[in-house]
């Protein structure tokens, strides 16, 4: 674009947005958003029958809770990039980025929270055995489910 001295001097994009994209019924549209939240979401509803099958006891602080399988961490972060890949097309950049961001957060669940969670259950021993005089001894006990072992995520 050129103004009246003759002089091109480069267009700039206005900052309009369309106001259907503010909405929050655009976000219906968002797929890979979708899938995500979804993804996340079942895995934590599946949350309450792991626990149920295998400590047949039902527990609906796990549709909140984190740790155990399946890994909703892991759902949603594989649903995203998986949604991504289809919708962007899987040589994206966009793609890599989901695809990096999955791993950083599965290896996390897998590695860092798992021993967390490990350290966490040897400290409430610990404190456990403190005799009742010691200032520590009536702290409230660290959460021990963190993480996931590789088969949960």
């Amino acid at each position: 674009m050129g103004d009246a001295s003759g002089v091109l001097r480069p267009a700039v994009a206005t900052a309009t947005a369309d106001p259907s994209s503010l909405s929050y019924l655009a976000m219906l549209g968002n797929c890979p958003l979708i899938a995500a939240v979804l993804a996340g979401a079942i895995a934590q509803f599946f949350k309450v029958f792991t626990t149920w099958y295998k400590e047949n006891r039902w527990d609906a602080k796990q549709l909140v809770g984190s740790g155990g399988m399946p890994s909703s961490h892991s759902a949603t972060v594989t649903a995203l990039a998986v949604a991504v890949g289809l919708q962007e097309g899987f040589g994206s950049s966009l793609f890599a980025t989901a695809a990096i961001f999955a791993s950083v957060v599965m290896y996390d669940a897998s590695g860092v929270r798992l021993h967390a969670g490990k350290q966490a259950e040897v400290l409430n021993q610990i404190v456990y055995e403190l005799p009742s005089e010691h200032p520590l001894a009536e702290t409230r006990p660290l959460r021990e489910l963190l993480g996931h072992t590789p088969s949960q995520v």
